[in-house]
């Protein structure tokens, strides 16, 4: 049997090693994991609770419309409750949009590199995707732009990027809007949100007023802590997401995620001190490798993208040996760069610490 001729030559997508793999493959007592955008600090103490009684009704299906997670939501971002679109994890928003709205004579526009789920869902519905290479780092929304014709459904803007971590600023992101014809769908990709501390970040949600052809992603798994359980959700116009809600599964959201959503989405001060603690140490970061010399794309994020002045792929092995999982940007587009995941002050200072003693070695 064979599956259709746009799924060959796909690979699944990569995730960063498991520390438990690394530690048998290497024999490390020991091993941090900085490769995938986690909240090092976890998540609300009142997250633990809330899904030990979601576990108590574990024979009953979830509530597949996530009413209270919902409710909830919309009361915090001021929108209404038909504006929602929940997914397991906005990973899954992203499918069902292309899912919905995307065939083989269509195109979609993202950026190069960028997450890599816009062109693998695009790939495998037959659809042509044209790819716009970064500036410094940021999106060209200007060339993303032109790009768009008469056979474009989507364009994909990842705000902050992932994986370099910049930014696109309220000026130009405006200014890009009125350039897209309305009958194209601009994705506002807002996974890292919760980091930006940039007074020009795109305040998006109040677009939507104005943009019916806007739609933001958000995620329970970076700044809330809740990697695991999987949530994920869309905002857009209301006609825009009763269209495309026929393309979700159905109780694709389980009941420990969403009890677990909520619970993290009323401790805003569990959220605020993780957010000042990344903030922190991303500024520590930034301020090693100007002392140092090495390149990096000023983060918005939760990760830096750095170069030591070494291949991306010589930098991970060696600090995988030394029990630190990082991405190698060999494989994010970035091929002298490595990212890292911000982990707690004391792993920070270890990972500084491992990569200037290798490199006095190289020396």
């Amino acid at each position: 049997m064979k599956v259709k001729q746009s799924m060959v030559g796909l690979t699944p997508y990569q995730p960063g090693k498991p520390i438990e793999e690394v530690k048998k493959e290497l024999g490390l007592e020991e091993v941090i994991k900085l490769a995938s955008n986690e909240n090092p600090y976890g998540a609300s103490p009142s997250v633990g609770p809330a899904v030990q009684e979601a576990l108590g009704n574990v024979a009953v299906y979830p509530d597949g419309y996530a009413k209270l997670l919902r409710m909830r939501t919309a009361e915090k971002l001021g929108v209404s409750e038909k504006q929602l679109i929940f997914g397991n994890g906005s990973d899954e928003v992203i499918l069902i949009l292309c899912r919905a709205m995307l065939g083989p004579e269509d195109n979609i526009v993202t950026a190069v590199p960028t997450f890599p789920q816009y062109r693998h869902n695009a790939v495998i519905e037959g659809t042509e995707v044209k790819e716009v290479p970064l500036q410094d780092g940021v999106h060209d929304l200007d060339a993303m732009a032109d790009a768009v014709d008469e056979k474009t459904k989507i364009v994909f803007v990842c705000n902050p990027n992932n994986p370099s971590g910049t930014y696109v600023n309220e000026e130009a992101f405006r200014d890009f809007m009125k350039n897209i014809p309305p009958h194209v769908l601009v994705v506002s990709d807002e996974a890292y949100v919760e980091y930006v501390q940039a007074d020009d970040y795109p305040d998006t949600i109040p677009m939507l007023n104005t943009y019916t052809n806007l739609l933001i992603l958000r995620t329970f798994s970076k700044a809330y802590g809740i990697a695991s359980l999987r949530v994920g959700f869309g905002i857009g116009h209301e006609a825009l997401v009763q269209s495309i809600e026929p393309g979700r599964e159905p109780f694709n959201t389980n009941s420990a995620a969403q009890a677990a959503a909520v619970a993290a989405l009323e401790d805003e001060a569990f959220l605020q001190d993780c957010v000042a603690k990344n903030t922190e140490e991303r500024q520590k970061m930034e301020q090693f490798c100007e002392e140092h010399g090495f390149s990096y794309y000023p983060s918005e994020a939760n990760f830096i993208l750095m170069s030591v002045g070494r291949p991306g792929g010589e930098v991970f092995e060696t600090l995988l040996k030394a029990g630190f999982i990082v991405r190698n940007g060999e494989a994010l587009g970035f091929p002298d760069y490595v990212r890292i995941t911000l982990g707690s002050s004391s792993q920070n200072e270890r990972i500084r610490h491992e990569l200037l003693q290798w490199l006095k070695q190289e020396v």
